[in-house]
């Protein structure tokens, strides 16, 4: 081989080296943060500052859930399921939580089994995740998945008479993940939710995260759409004031959309 034939094979690898080298680097660069266990470990999503409890078919307020829960009797519902598009945060210096998810009671009693996804921004950083919860215990992250804005989840939470079985899958990026529970104690499945809300975190509400807008779409509890069972419409409001801090659309055959008004 010449010298110039030599010369031209190592500068032919070394910028193969380097677009192999460049690749991941840049691959890595486009994942936003993921949530890990250590961050789940101090949220939690039970329901807070509800007014009007014991209305049905009623519009009402909460300073932490958005969106709309289902009620009964004990025993009312056996499985709620929802889609949605995992929203894309805008972050600014605060550090903000959203989180979105389906479950059973909570609503009307301190039990709740639910699954769904995270997106907050922490020290001015986008960070999404996925998880699981079961009153009282703080919120588990599913590990070994990646969640971005944009994915396409759907999640569920089934009672089959002995355990509760939770279901969240991102077709996106090609995962599934289900946790099987005996359930909060003294759980009563009296109410099946599909809820965008700010999480309470470390013992406190959280600063809603600017989600923008979230769209729940096959919103079934027992099979059957949502809006057949006249749930309750939950407006998030600020604690020390009425204005509101995420508001859901009109629900229509399982669908609605909840949009983000403030942290």
């Amino acid at each position: 081989m010449s010298p110039r034939s030599s010369a031209g094979f190592v500068l032919v690898t070394a910028a193969a080296l380097t677009a192999a080298l460049a690749t991941p680097s840049l691959a890595a660069s486009n994942t936003p943060a993921q949530l890990t266990q250590s961050i789940a470990s101090h949220e939690s999503h039970a329901l807070h500052g509800l007014a009007q409890p014991g209305k049905a078919n009623a519009t009402v307020s909460s300073t932490n859930w958005s969106g709309y829960a289902a009620t009964g009797s004990t025993g009312a519902y056996t499985s709620v399921t929802s889609a949605w598009t995992q929203p894309t945060v805008t972050c600014g210096s605060a550090t903000t939580y959203s989180s979105f998810w389906v479950g059973l009671d909570g609503y009307s009693n301190s039990a709740l089994e639910q699954t769904g996804t995270e997106a907050d921004c922490i020290g001015g950083k986008a960070t999404y995740g996925a998880w699981w919860e079961v009153l009282p215990a703080s919120e588990s992250a599913y590990s070994g998945v990646t969640v971005k804005g944009g994915d396409k989840f759907t999640a569920t939470v089934t009672y089959t008479g002995s355990t509760f079985t939770m279901t969240l899958a991102d077709s996106t990026e090609g995962w599934t993940k289900t946790t099987t529970h005996a359930g909060s104690s003294g759980f009563k499945n009296a109410s099946a939710e599909v809820i965008a809300e700010a999480p309470e975190v470390g013992g406190s509400v959280a600063s809603l995260a600017n989600f923008g807008t979230v769209t729940f779409t096959g919103a079934k509890a027992d099979g059957s759409n949502l809006d057949t069972f006249s749930p309750n419409e939950i407006v998030m409001t600020k604690s020390s004031s009425s204005a509101v801090r995420a508001q859901p659309g009109a629900i229509s055959g399982g669908s609605f959309a909840d949009v983000w008004k403030a942290s």
